[in-house]
C-alpha cells in the first residue's frame, strides 16, 4: 500500500532527527573551535618540507577532552533545540515542497526567468522558515559554548526560554539572525544560479 502524506511527513522528520543527533558531536567541537576555545597544548609536528609547526587538536582529541570533563552526553550538549529546529524546517518545507509538485506546470521549461522566480520563492521560505527556527538555534548555541565557562545557566529548551525572555525579551531569541540568514540567501542563489549555467552551458542535453 502506498504511504500515507502523514507516514511521510513522520519518516522525514525521525530520519532528520537521527542525523541531527549523529551529527551533533561534529556541529559542537566546531562551534568550540570557532568561538576559541582551545584546552588542549598544541602538538608539535612537521610540514611537508620539514619545518617545524604547532597543530592545533583535531575533532577526536577535542572529542575525547569533551567526553572526559562531561561524559558521553556532555557530547549532546544543545541537542534538544537543534532537533527541534530540524523538525519544524522539514515539516515546512515538506509540506511546501508537495503542494509546489501538486500545482507545478511546465516541467521541461528551463529559462532563466524560471529559475530566478523559483529561487525567490524559495528564499522567502527559507526566511520565514529562519524566523520560526532561529530561537532554537540561538539557544542550542547557547547550551553548546557554555562549556567554555563550565556554567550551568542555560540547561534545556524551557531554562533557555525563560532565561532568554527575562533578560534580553523577545529580541534575544533573534540574536545574529540577519548574518545568519543573508548566509544562507547568498548560498541559496549562489547554488541555483550555478547549477543553472552548467545545467545550460556545460552540460549537453543527452
Amino acid at each position: 500500500m502506498p504511504s500515507t502524506p502523514v507516514e511521510v511527513d513522520a519518516a522525514v522528520v525521525l530520519l532528520g532527527a537521527s542525523v541531527t543527533a549523529v551529527t551533533h558531536p561534529l556541529l559542537y567541537v566546531k562551534l568550540l573551535i570557532q568561538v576559541g576555545h582551545e584546552p588542549l597544548p598544541p602538538a608539535v609536528g612537521t610540514t611537508m618540507l620539514g619545518r617545524p609547526v604547532l597543530y592545533l587538536p583535531g575533532f577526536f582529541s577535542y572529542a575525547q577532552y569533551i567526553l572526559k570533563v562531561d561524559g558521553k552526553l556532555g557530547l549532546f550538549r544543545g541537542l534538544s533545540p537543534r532537533i527541534v529546529s530540524s523538525t519544524i524546517s522539514t515539516v515546512v518545507r515538506g509540506k511546501i515542497k508537495r503542494r509546489e509538485l501538486q500545482s507545478k506546470e511546465d516541467e521541461h521549461q528551463n529559462s532563466f526567468g524560471k529559475v530566478v522566480q523559483e529561487t525567490s520563492h524559495e528564499m522567502i521560505i527559507q526566511c520565514l522558515t529562519k524566523v520560526a527556527t532561529h530561537p532554537f538555534h540561538v539557544m542550542s548555541v547557547r547550551c553548546m559554548a557554555q562549556f567554555v565557562g563550565r556554567e550551568t545557566k542555560y540547561s534545556g529548551i524551557f531554562s533557555c526560554i525563560m532565561t532568554i525572555f527575562k533578560e534580553e525579551g523577545l529580541s534575544g531569541f533573534y540574536t545574529g539572525f540577519v548574518p545568519h540568514v543573508l548566509g544562507e540567501v547568498l548560498f541559496l542563489w549562489c547554488c541555483n544560479l550555478l547549477a543553472y549555467f552548467i545545467n545550460t552551458y556545460a552540460v549537453d542535453d543527452t
